[in-house]
């Protein structure tokens, strides 16, 4: 990740910042040029210069959130975890795109199913190629798995609300996320399943699938 990225805030960088929160705080359909610019502390037609339109504004943001995605995953996975700095410069970072996720993922637009899919293709390329620390998942269909564990992901972004009142601290915040991500990990450190039930009900479920998806006939259970 690049360091801080306290050098990416020229003119275009700073709008694009101020564009997050904006489209975060309003929405695509809320946010405005004017309402950016004023943020950003520049003029209209300086944000138009940069980026032409709203729409392609909007654009810009959805490719920097992947990249920052992609980039802080890929560092975390590639031994920079046990980084104190690391850790406390990609919450710093991580805070105003999860916001941005948070609002683009409940808007229903073309360009968050770009955002969760390129997720969902990214984490399934880290399970396939391998990478120190983690093994790969035992697992017969991998995409599933890796959909599945994306969606668990970025559904604490989008319940935000509920998981910060319930914890009593803002999520998006450097002291809420820490404990939201502290509990994260726990669990999926965690073998809370028996090998014995895992395996009863994964038989279950595949004879499901099996089945097109209909529970077995009672005589045959």
């Amino acid at each position: 990740m690049p360091a801080e990225r306290a050098d990416d805030l020229t003119g275009r960088a700073r709008i694009r910042d101020a564009a997050l929160l904006e489209f975060a705080e309003h929405g695509e359909k809320g946010a405005t040029i004017r309402g950016i610019a004023k943020a950003a502390g520049v003029s209209p037609a300086l944000v138009q210069h940069h980026f032409g339109t709203k729409g392609a504004l909007r654009q810009a943001c959805d490719e920097y959130v992947i990249e920052v995605i992609r980039e802080t995953k890929a560092e975390a996975l590639d031994g920079a975890m046990g980084d104190p700095g690391f850790l406390a410069i990609a919450v710093r970072t991580a805070l105003p795109v999860q916001r941005y996720l948070a609002r683009a993922l409940t808007d229903g637009s073309e360009a968050a199913n770009t955002l969760f899919d390129d997720a969902v293709a990214f984490t399934e390329e880290i399970f396939e190629r391998g990478t120190p620390g983690m093994r790969r998942p035992t697992t017969d269909d991998l995409h599933a798995y890796a959909t599945v564990m994306t969606a668990m992901s970025v559904g604490m972004v989008v319940l935000h609300d509920h998981l910060s009142r319930a914890l009593g601290v803002d999520t998006f915040t450097a002291e809420g996320y820490p404990r939201m991500a502290l509990a994260a990990l726990e669990i999926l450190d965690d073998d809370l399943m028996s090998p014995e039930l895992v395996d009863q009900a994964r038989v279950a479920l595949k004879s499901m699938l099996a089945a097109g998806g209909q529970p077995p006939d009672k005589e045959n259970r």
